[in-house]
């Protein structure tokens, strides 16, 4: 017994050691929390003497929420001081939500402040970002010159259809480039102006403008390239598309893969002769697409050719013995519904659920198969339903008394009686004693 209060003191001095640490961690907590609010208020006022109002919203709208829920902290302090007495568990429930609430405070602060100290290094690096982006301007516009030259000669080699994807890029990243260069000069002017809000605005558009004319020109030397590539492989996509054709015609011969040599065949002699105007992505896509079909087709007749399609007669004759197992086991659970067990009836259940998918499948040659196969599976399902509804209606029957059994009045046998019989037999002995006795 001494040593079972023992180990309990230990307990509670353990658990009042853990409790104390934590209410020191949550005032602790409270007083640097408290701080932080502090500084972070006068980082929202140098911000948004700096950055404008509009700049600094989400960082003052986290400021009001966190100081919303310090406040409820600060309650939370106040309850465990006041001259109500609490218990340990309540103590220790607001010791551990004051904490949260500073822990999420903290992070708040910190995520919104990292945001707020991005923009004002945007705003005092204004002046580095425009000479920046007129050096860019610069350099991108000497390309512009070179970039018509290209798509001028790209012209006369690839189609319209082909070229519509740059032939505007060139001046579009021109007049791209004049914009950077304008919002660049009225970001100088609102910075003179102290309108910081505007000036950051400027200089974002100005930095977008630079990056979508690099883009562009990017992409009139990337064309040049990909419409090569292209070509090479347009090249090898066409000689393997002849023979393809040429071994699809000792395939099988089936309506979908005459169809798709004739759509093959089509689309090569779509393809643009060599020497003239033409867009190899379109006639690759074309002619893999033409190829993707005339495999499918081979494969699917090649198939049917190692895998006949099962004729009618045997899918009906299938239907009618699935039909059959489904009657044998219908009647049966139906007979015995308060013997049968959830299995027998989960398995009759779905193959009354197949059995109605099978005249939906029956029309169709491409579903001929799955009809048979379903058929088949109605039947399994039904066949196993039967058994396991036998099998729950002989452990249901008595072993012994009246109804049958060894020893039974009745003389039914285990497993296979009749119950009906057992009781007719019991019945009969009792009337012969009946006479007897009186």
């Amino acid at each position: 017994m001494a040593g079972f209060w023992g180990r309990r003191k230990r307990e509670q001095e353990a658990q009042a050691a853990q409790d104390a640490d934590l209410a020191r961690r949550a005032e602790q907590a409270l007083v640097t929390t408290d701080e932080r609010i502090r500084t972070a208020t006068d980082e929202l006022a140098f911000a948004t003497a700096e950055l404008g109002e509009s700049l600094t919203k989400d960082f003052r709208d986290a400021l009001g929420a966190v100081r919303t829920h310090l406040g409820e902290a600060f309650q939370l302090h106040q309850l465990n001081h006041d001259e109500i007495p609490d218990t340990a568990e309540e103590l220790r429930t607001r010791h551990a939500r004051i904490a949260q609430l500073c822990e999420w405070a903290h992070d708040l602060l910190d995520e919104k402040s990292a945001a707020l100290s991005e923009s004002v290094s945007r705003v005092r690096r204004a002046p580095e970002v425009i000479a920046q982006v007129r050096t860019d301007a610069t350099r991108l516009g000497a390309r512009v010159p070179h970039a018509r030259e290209t798509i001028e000669r790209l012209t006369q080699r690839y189609s319209d259809d082909a070229m519509r994807r740059i032939a505007r890029s060139a001046d579009e990243a021109e007049q791209l480039l004049a914009f950077a260069t304008h919002s660049a000069d009225v970001c100088e002017r609102r910075r003179e102006a102290k309108r910081n809000e505007e000036a950051v605005l400027a200089l974002e558009t100005a930095t977008e403008a630079i990056r979508r004319s690099e883009v562009l020109l990017d992409a009139v030397e990337d064309f040049e390239i990909e419409a090569l590539r292209a070509e090479s492989t347009l090249a090898e996509v066409v000689e393997d598309s002849r023979g393809d054709l040429v071994s699809a015609r000792s395939a099988p011969s089936t309506p979908a893969v005459s169809e798709a040599i004739a759509a093959l065949d089509s689309a090569l002699t779509a393809v643009a002769p060599i020497g003239t105007r033409s867009d190899p992505f379109a006639d690759l896509s074309m002619l893999r697409t033409a190829n993707t079909a005339l495999d499918e087709a081979v494969a699917a007749a090649r198939y049917r050719a190692e895998n006949p399609l099962p004729a009618i007669e045997h899918v009906q004759h299938a239907i009618d013995d699935a039909d059959r197992q489904l009657g044998i086991a219908r009647s049966l659970i139906a007979g015995h519904r308060g013997w049968i067990g959830a299995d027998a009836r989960t398995r009759l259940a779905e193959a009354e659920r197949l059995r109605a998918e099978l005249p939906r499948l029956m029309p169709a040659e491409e579903t001929r198969e799955q009809a048979l196969s379903t058929a088949r599976r109605v039947a399994q399902l039904a066949s196993e339903a039967l058994q396991l509804a036998q099998h729950d209606i002989d452990s249901s029957r008595p072993d012994q008394g009246w109804g049958g059994g060894p020893g039974g009045w009745g003389g039914g046998r285990r497993g296979g009686g009749d119950v009906v019989s057992g009781v007719l037999g019991g019945l009969v002995i009792g009337s012969i004693l009946d006479g007897i006795f009186d």
